[in-house]
Protein backbone atom coordinates (compact mmCIF):
# COMPACT_ATOMS: atom_id res chain seq x y z
CA UNK A 1 0.00 0.00 0.00
CA UNK A 2 2.86 2.24 0.84
CA UNK A 3 4.36 1.44 -2.52
CA UNK A 4 1.27 2.25 -4.03
CA UNK A 5 0.90 5.55 -2.39
CA UNK A 6 4.51 6.54 -3.00
CA UNK A 7 3.54 6.04 -6.74
CA UNK A 8 0.50 7.81 -7.06
CA UNK A 9 2.70 10.76 -5.23
CA UNK A 10 5.35 10.84 -7.58
CA UNK A 11 2.92 11.31 -10.57
CA UNK A 12 1.03 13.57 -9.23
CA UNK A 13 4.16 15.19 -8.23
CA UNK A 14 4.51 17.70 -11.37
CA UNK A 15 1.01 19.09 -11.13
CA UNK A 16 1.96 20.04 -7.29
CA UNK A 17 4.96 21.66 -8.35
CA UNK A 18 3.48 23.30 -11.23
CA UNK A 19 0.62 24.63 -9.41
CA UNK A 20 2.33 25.75 -6.43
CA UNK A 21 5.32 28.02 -8.11
CA UNK A 22 2.59 29.08 -10.70
CA UNK A 23 -0.60 29.93 -9.11
CA UNK A 24 0.23 29.59 -4.99
CA UNK A 25 3.30 31.67 -4.77
CA UNK A 26 1.80 34.14 -7.11
CA UNK A 27 -1.42 34.44 -5.48
CA UNK A 28 0.22 35.08 -2.15
CA UNK A 29 3.19 37.37 -3.42
CA UNK A 30 0.67 39.35 -5.28
CA UNK A 31 -1.07 39.93 -1.49
CA UNK A 32 2.33 41.66 -0.15
CA UNK A 33 3.17 43.69 -3.98
CA UNK A 34 0.06 45.22 -3.60
CA UNK A 35 1.11 47.21 -0.40
CA UNK A 36 4.61 47.78 -1.99
CA UNK A 37 6.92 49.95 -4.49
CA UNK A 38 8.12 47.20 -6.40
CA UNK A 39 9.23 47.85 -9.99
CA UNK A 40 10.95 44.17 -10.99
CA UNK A 41 14.66 45.47 -10.51
CA UNK A 42 14.79 46.95 -6.75
CA UNK A 43 13.38 44.44 -3.91
CA UNK A 44 10.13 45.48 -3.00
CA UNK A 45 9.64 48.59 -0.79
CA UNK A 46 6.61 48.78 2.04
CA UNK A 47 3.99 51.61 1.54
CA UNK A 48 0.95 50.78 3.24
CA UNK A 49 -2.38 51.46 1.87
CA UNK A 50 -0.42 54.15 -0.76
CA UNK A 51 -1.17 51.67 -3.78
CA UNK A 52 -4.99 51.56 -2.98
CA UNK A 53 -5.60 55.41 -1.93
CA UNK A 54 -3.74 56.35 -5.74
CA UNK A 55 -6.23 53.82 -7.11
CA UNK A 56 -9.16 55.60 -5.06
CA UNK A 57 -7.95 58.98 -6.81
CA UNK A 58 -7.74 57.35 -9.65
CA UNK A 59 -11.32 56.53 -9.94
CA UNK A 60 -12.47 59.35 -8.41
CA UNK A 61 -10.95 61.51 -11.09
CA UNK A 62 -11.24 59.22 -14.21
CA UNK A 63 -7.81 59.19 -14.63
CA UNK A 64 -5.78 55.41 -15.59
CA UNK A 65 -7.67 53.06 -13.88
CA UNK A 66 -10.58 54.92 -13.55
CA UNK A 67 -11.00 55.78 -17.08
CA UNK A 68 -10.13 51.73 -17.88
CA UNK A 69 -12.68 50.81 -15.28
CA UNK A 70 -15.52 52.65 -17.18
CA UNK A 71 -14.31 51.61 -20.65
CA UNK A 72 -14.39 48.20 -19.78
CA UNK A 73 -18.36 48.96 -17.94
CA UNK A 74 -19.18 50.37 -21.32
CA UNK A 75 -17.85 46.74 -22.88
CA UNK A 76 -19.42 44.27 -20.87
CA UNK A 77 -22.76 46.37 -20.45
CA UNK A 78 -23.09 46.03 -23.88
CA UNK A 79 -20.95 42.85 -25.76
CA UNK A 80 -22.39 40.79 -22.93
CA UNK A 81 -26.65 41.14 -23.77
CA UNK A 82 -25.51 41.72 -27.16
CA UNK A 83 -24.22 38.24 -27.51
CA UNK A 84 -27.08 36.40 -25.70
CA UNK A 85 -29.98 38.30 -27.42
CA UNK A 86 -27.90 37.30 -30.76
CA UNK A 87 -26.96 33.96 -29.21
CA UNK A 88 -30.80 32.71 -28.38
CA UNK A 89 -31.89 34.47 -31.64
CA UNK A 90 -29.20 32.58 -33.63
CA UNK A 91 -29.85 29.45 -31.60
CA UNK A 92 -33.28 29.52 -32.24
CA UNK A 93 -33.52 30.40 -36.17
CA UNK A 94 -30.83 27.63 -36.54
CA UNK A 95 -33.14 25.20 -34.06
CA UNK A 96 -35.80 24.96 -37.11
CA UNK A 97 -35.55 22.83 -40.11
CA UNK A 98 -34.69 25.75 -42.53
CA UNK A 99 -32.92 24.73 -45.57
CA UNK A 100 -28.64 24.71 -45.79
CA UNK A 101 -29.32 24.54 -42.15
CA UNK A 102 -26.08 22.53 -41.19
CA UNK A 103 -23.73 25.24 -43.07
CA UNK A 104 -25.17 28.05 -41.65
CA UNK A 105 -24.47 26.28 -38.16
CA UNK A 106 -20.66 25.93 -39.42
CA UNK A 107 -20.87 29.71 -40.66
CA UNK A 108 -21.98 31.56 -37.29
CA UNK A 109 -19.65 28.82 -35.05
CA UNK A 110 -16.06 29.38 -37.43
CA UNK A 111 -15.46 32.91 -36.17
CA UNK A 112 -15.58 31.25 -32.18
CA UNK A 113 -12.99 28.57 -33.67
CA UNK A 114 -10.35 31.03 -35.18
CA UNK A 115 -7.17 32.32 -33.64
CA UNK A 116 -7.72 35.65 -31.62
CA UNK A 117 -5.20 37.46 -33.19
CA UNK A 118 -6.22 36.95 -36.83
CA UNK A 119 -9.57 37.72 -35.72
CA UNK A 120 -7.96 41.29 -34.46
CA UNK A 121 -5.93 41.54 -37.40
CA UNK A 122 -9.16 40.84 -39.56
CA UNK A 123 -11.14 43.69 -37.70
CA UNK A 124 -8.70 45.87 -38.12
CA UNK A 125 -9.65 45.90 -41.52
CA UNK A 126 -13.07 45.73 -41.38
CA UNK A 127 -13.00 48.94 -39.34
CA UNK A 128 -10.92 50.43 -41.54
CA UNK A 129 -12.90 53.81 -42.18
CA UNK A 130 -11.99 54.30 -45.95
CA UNK A 131 -10.98 51.00 -47.09
CA UNK A 132 -13.21 48.57 -44.53
CA UNK A 133 -15.81 46.27 -45.38
CA UNK A 134 -18.30 47.24 -42.47
CA UNK A 135 -18.31 51.19 -43.58
CA UNK A 136 -18.75 49.80 -47.21
CA UNK A 137 -21.83 47.66 -46.02
CA UNK A 138 -23.03 50.75 -44.21
CA UNK A 139 -23.12 52.79 -47.15
CA UNK A 140 -25.20 50.46 -49.12
CA UNK A 141 -27.88 51.00 -46.63
CA UNK A 142 -27.46 54.50 -47.02
CA UNK A 143 -25.80 55.05 -43.49
CA UNK A 144 -22.43 57.56 -43.36
CA UNK A 145 -19.20 56.13 -42.81
CA UNK A 146 -17.92 55.63 -38.99
CA UNK A 147 -14.68 56.45 -37.88
CA UNK A 148 -15.14 53.37 -35.72
CA UNK A 149 -10.87 53.15 -34.04
CA UNK A 150 -9.98 56.63 -35.22
CA UNK A 151 -12.03 58.09 -32.38
CA UNK A 152 -12.97 57.83 -29.09
CA UNK A 153 -16.63 58.78 -29.17
CA UNK A 154 -19.09 55.96 -28.29
CA UNK A 155 -22.62 55.43 -29.40
CA UNK A 156 -23.66 55.71 -26.15
CA UNK A 157 -21.80 58.90 -24.81
CA UNK A 158 -22.30 62.09 -23.82
CA UNK A 159 -19.67 63.50 -26.44
CA UNK A 160 -22.02 61.64 -28.79
CA UNK A 161 -25.41 63.52 -27.55
CA UNK A 162 -23.64 66.65 -28.05
CA UNK A 163 -22.09 66.27 -31.38
CA UNK A 164 -25.66 64.69 -32.78
CA UNK A 165 -27.25 68.48 -31.42
CA UNK A 166 -24.20 69.93 -33.47
CA UNK A 167 -23.67 67.99 -36.56
CA UNK A 168 -25.84 68.40 -39.91
CA UNK A 169 -27.47 65.23 -40.62
CA UNK A 170 -25.95 62.76 -43.09
CA UNK A 171 -22.33 63.25 -41.85
CA UNK A 172 -22.94 61.74 -37.94
CA UNK A 173 -19.78 59.51 -37.29
CA UNK A 174 -21.14 57.95 -33.88
CA UNK A 175 -19.38 54.43 -33.46
CA UNK A 176 -15.79 54.70 -31.94
CA UNK A 177 -12.99 51.97 -30.65
CA UNK A 178 -15.48 50.84 -28.14
CA UNK A 179 -18.26 49.50 -30.17
CA UNK A 180 -15.82 48.45 -32.42
CA UNK A 181 -14.45 46.21 -29.98
CA UNK A 182 -18.13 45.08 -28.84
CA UNK A 183 -18.86 44.17 -33.05
CA UNK A 184 -16.06 41.73 -32.67
CA UNK A 185 -16.88 40.32 -29.58
CA UNK A 186 -20.61 39.69 -30.70
CA UNK A 187 -19.42 38.51 -33.99
CA UNK A 188 -17.71 35.58 -32.23
CA UNK A 189 -20.63 34.20 -30.12
CA UNK A 190 -20.88 31.17 -32.02
CA UNK A 191 -19.90 28.86 -29.35
CA UNK A 192 -22.72 29.99 -26.71
CA UNK A 193 -25.07 29.61 -29.91
CA UNK A 194 -23.77 25.88 -29.55
CA UNK A 195 -24.86 25.82 -26.18
CA UNK A 196 -28.40 27.52 -26.78
CA UNK A 197 -28.60 24.90 -29.82
CA UNK A 198 -27.97 22.27 -27.23
CA UNK A 199 -30.50 23.34 -24.46
CA UNK A 200 -33.13 23.86 -27.04
CA UNK A 201 -33.15 20.47 -27.99
CA UNK A 202 -33.41 19.19 -24.55
CA UNK A 203 -36.61 21.09 -24.39
CA UNK A 204 -39.52 18.79 -23.98
CA UNK A 205 -42.15 18.77 -27.05
CA UNK A 206 -44.63 17.82 -24.77
CA UNK A 207 -44.66 21.47 -22.82
CA UNK A 208 -45.31 23.26 -26.42
CA UNK A 209 -48.40 20.76 -26.90
CA UNK A 210 -49.60 21.86 -23.62
CA UNK A 211 -49.77 25.52 -24.41
CA UNK A 212 -50.64 25.32 -28.01
CA UNK A 213 -53.42 23.53 -26.12
CA UNK A 214 -54.57 27.03 -24.83
CA UNK A 215 -53.81 28.92 -28.23
CA UNK A 216 -50.54 30.02 -27.13
CA UNK A 217 -48.73 31.37 -30.61
CA UNK A 218 -45.20 31.70 -31.58
CA UNK A 219 -44.06 34.28 -29.09
CA UNK A 220 -46.10 32.97 -26.05
CA UNK A 221 -44.02 29.53 -26.38
CA UNK A 222 -41.12 31.41 -26.89
CA UNK A 223 -41.67 33.38 -23.51
CA UNK A 224 -43.26 31.37 -21.34
CA UNK A 225 -41.41 27.81 -22.53
CA UNK A 226 -38.28 28.51 -24.05
CA UNK A 227 -36.72 31.45 -22.36
CA UNK A 228 -37.49 29.85 -18.86
CA UNK A 229 -36.01 26.56 -19.97
CA UNK A 230 -32.90 28.29 -21.31
CA UNK A 231 -32.53 30.05 -17.93
CA UNK A 232 -29.52 28.18 -16.47
CA UNK A 233 -27.52 28.38 -20.13
CA UNK A 234 -28.47 32.11 -19.60
CA UNK A 235 -27.20 32.64 -16.30
CA UNK A 236 -23.74 31.06 -17.36
CA UNK A 237 -23.64 32.80 -20.53
CA UNK A 238 -24.10 35.68 -18.17
CA UNK A 239 -21.41 34.91 -15.80
CA UNK A 240 -18.66 33.60 -17.89
CA UNK A 241 -19.50 36.51 -20.33
CA UNK A 242 -18.69 39.16 -17.21
CA UNK A 243 -15.58 37.24 -16.30
CA UNK A 244 -14.38 37.10 -19.45
CA UNK A 245 -15.47 40.83 -20.41
CA UNK A 246 -13.03 42.22 -17.78
CA UNK A 247 -10.22 39.60 -18.89
CA UNK A 248 -10.36 40.57 -22.58
CA UNK A 249 -6.88 41.24 -23.95
CA UNK A 250 -5.50 40.69 -26.69
CA UNK A 251 -7.68 41.97 -28.51
CA UNK A 252 -7.63 44.82 -27.03
CA UNK A 253 -3.93 44.90 -27.40
CA UNK A 254 -3.86 44.71 -30.77
CA UNK A 255 -7.14 46.91 -31.91
CA UNK A 256 -5.23 49.99 -29.83
CA UNK A 257 -1.78 48.69 -30.93
CA UNK A 258 -0.98 48.55 -27.33
CA UNK A 259 -1.69 52.11 -26.37
CA UNK A 260 -5.23 52.15 -24.99
CA UNK A 261 -5.53 54.98 -28.05
CA UNK A 262 -7.31 56.74 -29.10
CA UNK A 263 -8.06 59.27 -26.07
CA UNK A 264 -7.60 56.36 -24.23
CA UNK A 265 -10.98 54.71 -25.22
CA UNK A 266 -9.15 51.19 -25.27
CA UNK A 267 -7.88 51.11 -22.31
CA UNK A 268 -9.46 48.53 -20.35
CA UNK A 269 -8.82 47.21 -17.46
CA UNK A 270 -6.53 44.06 -18.26
CA UNK A 271 -4.84 46.30 -20.75
CA UNK A 272 -4.04 49.24 -18.06
CA UNK A 273 -2.87 46.44 -15.66
CA UNK A 274 -0.64 45.31 -18.37
CA UNK A 275 0.70 48.58 -19.13
CA UNK A 276 1.34 49.36 -15.49
CA UNK A 277 2.97 46.50 -14.29
CA UNK A 278 5.29 45.74 -17.49
CA UNK A 279 5.64 49.50 -18.89
CA UNK A 280 5.79 51.81 -16.24
CA UNK A 281 7.46 48.40 -14.08
CA UNK A 282 4.93 49.28 -10.67
CA UNK A 283 4.15 46.43 -10.13
CA UNK A 284 3.19 46.95 -6.46
CA UNK A 285 0.18 49.45 -8.01
CA UNK A 286 -0.72 46.88 -10.63
CA UNK A 287 -0.66 44.01 -8.18
CA UNK A 288 -3.52 46.28 -5.82
CA UNK A 289 -5.10 47.07 -8.91
CA UNK A 290 -5.94 43.12 -9.86
CA UNK A 291 -6.62 42.45 -6.15
CA UNK A 292 -9.41 45.26 -6.69
CA UNK A 293 -10.97 43.76 -9.67
CA UNK A 294 -10.62 40.19 -8.02
CA UNK A 295 -12.91 41.66 -5.42
CA UNK A 296 -15.28 43.15 -7.40
CA UNK A 297 -15.84 40.53 -9.61
CA UNK A 298 -16.23 38.18 -6.34
CA UNK A 299 -19.08 40.77 -5.12
CA UNK A 300 -21.11 40.98 -8.38
CA UNK A 301 -20.55 36.62 -9.30
CA UNK A 302 -21.54 36.49 -5.56
CA UNK A 303 -24.81 38.98 -6.51
CA UNK A 304 -25.22 36.84 -9.18
CA UNK A 305 -25.79 33.89 -7.80
CA UNK A 306 -28.08 34.88 -4.73
CA UNK A 307 -30.69 36.59 -7.25
CA UNK A 308 -30.11 33.81 -9.30
CA UNK A 309 -33.49 31.84 -7.72
CA UNK A 310 -35.48 34.53 -8.81
CA UNK A 311 -35.33 33.90 -12.41
CA UNK A 312 -33.11 30.44 -13.09
CA UNK A 313 -35.37 27.78 -13.37
CA UNK A 314 -33.80 24.25 -13.07
CA UNK A 315 -35.45 20.79 -14.31
CA UNK A 316 -35.90 18.73 -11.30
CA UNK A 317 -35.78 14.62 -11.71
CA UNK A 318 -39.45 13.16 -11.50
Amino acid sequence: MQRKNSAGILFVLPWLVGFAFFFVWPFIASVYWSFCDFDLVNSPTWIGLQNYQELSRDLSSNQAFGMAVGNTVYYVALSVPLSIIIGVSMATLLSQPIPGRGILRTVVFLPSVLPVVAISVLWLWMLDPRQGWVNWCLSMVGCPPQNWLNQARSIFSFETIGYMSETPPGKWSLLGSKDGLIAMTVWGVGNYMVIYLAALTDIPRSLYEAIELDGAGPWRKFVNITLPMLSPVLFFHLVIGLIRGVQTFASVYILSEGTGEPGGSMSTISLQLFLTAFGELRLGYASAMAWIVLVFLSIVTFLLFRTSAQWVHYRTAT
